[in-house]
């Protein structure tokens, strides 16, 4: 060995051991948490508590743009540079865990004191599990409900909200009888959130055969798209898509629509954005299903941790620390994000929030949209072929049969992967 090389293996081997005298010393851990938009900014301040109780742990955050995280994300997942915990939206889960990117989480939470899964809505709690497995804890909540003119409905005869389709209906064209040049409920084709919400109200999954296929066909769709076209049909929806209304908080308070399906974070831009005339007029109710009041859609953000990561252990710590109730209630009083616990939701600004109630209400019925990486691009062909339907480019028939068939082929892949593990 040359001289050069020599000084090099020693310089290395006391770098090491420098190193790990500096770990039995007390020397802190470097943890990397990505953290996306607004939560990036906030999780930093929350964090500094939990620093001051765990001198051993720091944690570097690095802002993600909700835009391009998924695809950073991935892009870090190949290249072997992940950090050790992120947040990931809920229907990203499937995805990272599919990959093996991700640390089931069980048994964590089963030694765990502080992370109590009944303490959770069971619709946001189910949606980071896969196959029995968890692998996420529900950071914050959001589900989607019905806003609502409450005066409108008042003037066309209904004390209160609507809770079925049926009733639903009754009051979307008795307002729109009132005011013929007005609608009923503004559903913009360009999103397909508010038909996943009412679908998620049937018995039938939307995908069958453990996701190897669609199940668009099935009947409960069927009946959904229906009630969902003939909103159209009716004339009590525009046929617009939400780019072609430049305003949608004005034209709630001008009258151009009662309801609008939408989730928390509007509670404050229509405080914000309705005019001081208009901020009695409005309210938030549990979104009618088709016999009763009926569940939505689980959405929201979950924390895990990556597989790749050296110290699990250290961002388990974290991750519990974020999950503690009190914790929860300063996140929500900083971003307005609901607390997936139910123990957290005493505190007295959501408790004293009218608007929040229903929604409080509403996720105790909160369902999961399929659980399979590729939901986001099943949502996509959803919302392109009900598009399709509504402009009478399709009948329903061939909607479903359309909707079947781009899902079966997106499935493709991951039927030949089941067929292969069921092999091996």
């Amino acid at each position: 060995m040359n001289l050069r090389r020599r000084h090099w293996v020693a310089g290395s081997a006391l770098a090491l051991l420098l190193a790990g005298c500096e770990r039995r010393s007390g020397g802190p851990v470097e943890l990397r948490l990505w953290a996306m938009g607004r939560e990036g900014e906030v999780v930093k301040e929350l964090l500094a508590d939990f620093e001051r109780i765990n001198p051993g742990i720091r944690i570097k955050v690095q802002q993600l743009p909700w835009l391009s995280a998924q695809e950073k994300l991935l892009t870090a997942f190949a290249g072997d540079v992940t950090p050790d915990l992120c947040q990931l939206g809920n229907t990203w889960i499937p995805q990272f865990a599919a990959l093996g990117a991700i640390e089931p989480l069980g048994e964590r939470v089963d030694r765990a004191d502080g992370v109590m899964s009944a303490d959770y809505f069971p619709g946001i709690w189910a949606s980071n599990q896969i196959d029995a497995q968890l692998f996420g804890v529900p950071w914050y909540v959001d589900t989607r409900l019905i806003y609502y003119r409450k005066d409108l409905l008042r003037d066309a005869g209904f004390a209160r909200p609507p809770a079925s389709w049926a009733e639903w209906l009754d009051a979307m064209r008795a307002v729109k009888q009132r005011s013929p040049q007005n609608y009923g409920v503004l559903l913009p084709l360009n999103e397909y959130e508010q038909l996943l919400s009412l679908a998620l109200q049937q018995d039938a999954p939307l995908l069958r055969e453990g996701g190897r296929f669609g199940d668009f066909r099935h009947a409960d769709f069927r009946a959904t798209l229906q009630f969902y076209l003939d909103i159209f049909k009716t004339g009590l929806a525009p046929r617009l898509s939400a780019t072609a209304i430049s305003n949608v908080w004005d034209e709630f308070a001008k009258g151009f629509f009662a309801f609008y399906i939408s989730g928390p974070w509007n509670i404050g831009e229509f405080k914000r954005r309705l005019p001081p005339d208009k901020q009695h007029t409005w309210m938030t109710a549990p979104l009618p299903g088709p016999r009763g009041p009926g569940a939505s859609v689980a959405g929201g953000a979950s924390l895990v941790v990556f597989k790749a990561s050296q110290h699990k252990e250290e961002a388990w710590k974290v991750i519990e620390y974020l999950s503690q109730p009190d914790v929860q209630r300063r996140f929500y009083q900083m971003t307005g994000n609901l607390p997936p616990r139910r123990s957290a939701w005493a505190d007295p600004a959501l408790q004293g929030d009218p608007y929040s109630a229903a929604f409080r209400e509403q996720l105790e019925r909160a369902k999961s949209p399929p659980k399979v990486p590729e939901w986001e691009r099943i949502g996509t062909e959803m919302r392109i072929v009900t598009e399709a339907l509504v402009a009478g480019r399709m009948t329903l028939e061939q909607a479903v049969t359309e909707l079947d068939a781009r899902t079966d082929r997106i499935l493709e892949k991951r039927r030949w992967m089941l067929d292969q593990r069921g092999r091996a």
